[in-house]
């Protein structure tokens, strides 16, 4: 293993990806320090949850690279990936559980699916698991029963499952009411010291991840628009990461999709009628 891969889980280098003729990613560059809880903050559309799915392997970059652990990841063969993805956690932004399984069958498939371990081991597992999150309670339940903030947290229980070296977090507190999103924060936060972990919080609430955070990425227009640590963050000066952080409504992040000026639209609408 080379120092590099030693000192960052993953590198992102000079990434451009795009669906169709929309360009998404115009040249993103980043890395994520092995055992931090790494922030990556952007508007709606930003390219957020498909640099995600270029880590885990579901996506191609069209240019650029993403090394997850030293290994290039669109390089590797269909059983190299898989054996690196049994190595990265996945919190999907609507939890994503299997509907007809209980909260203890959620927790238990990957191990079922990725080891040999006993089922008396996978119980004591699963029970640990939910304990940590505060859902030991809960194991029988089915996701139908579940309130919003319970869903959120066995996701994040199935996250880790399999104690990860990578944890990745897509979204993880759109939708929750306040005392459900700090809970989530915090638990993010030591679950990722607890077990050594590096987890990727991909999100566009500020304040959460400006709390929860040892370094911020906010990407703008298919680039790095700004990096640091949340103080630095801040206290930034530059006019895209303020407008941002502080959610101004002018400045360079537009609020609507390029298009051609409203009167040519109207003109041209009135001359077909």
């Amino acid at each position: 293993m080379t120092k590099a891969s030693t000192q960052d889980v993953v590198e992102v280098v000079d990434i451009k990806f795009g669906y169709a003729n929309r360009e998404v990613l115009k040249g993103l560059s980043l890395k994520i320090p092995r055992g931090k809880v790494v922030a990556i903050l952007g508007a709606s559309g930003c390219g957020k949850t498909s640099l995600l799915r270029m880590i885990g392997g579901q996506l191609r970059p069209k240019r650029g690279y993403v090394k997850v652990d030293g290994q290039v990841v669109h390089r590797l063969s269909r059983d190299r990936l898989y054996t690196l993805r049994r190595r990265m956690g996945m919190m999907f932004q609507v939890s994503g559980l299997f509907s007809d399984l209980s909260v203890y069958e959620n927790i238990a498939f990957p191990m079922r699916e990725h080891t040999t371990l006993s089922e008396g081991l996978i119980r004591r597992l699963v029970l640990m698991k939910l304990n940590a999150v505060g859902l030991r309670g809960a194991h029988a339940l089915m996701p139908g029963d579940l309130s919003g903030g319970m869903s959120r947290r066995v996701a994040l229980a199935r996250a880790i499952a399999m104690d990860p070296m990578l944890a990745m977090y897509d979204e993880p507190f759109a939708g929750l009411d306040p005392i459900s999103l700090n809970v989530i924060a915090e638990l993010i936060r030591r679950l990722n010291d607890v077990l050594g972990t590096t987890s990727i919080v991909v999100t566009y609430d500020v304040k959460e991840a400006l709390e929860v955070a040892d370094h911020v990425y906010i990407i703008g227009d298919g680039v790095l628009a700004g990096e640091g640590t949340p103080e630095e963050i801040r206290a930034s000066a530059d006019p895209f990461v303020r407008q941002f952080i502080h959610a101004q409504p002018d400045g360079p992040i537009s609020f609507h999709y390029p298009s051609r000026p409203i009167s040519v639209d109207l003109r041209m609408r009135k001359a077909r009628h």
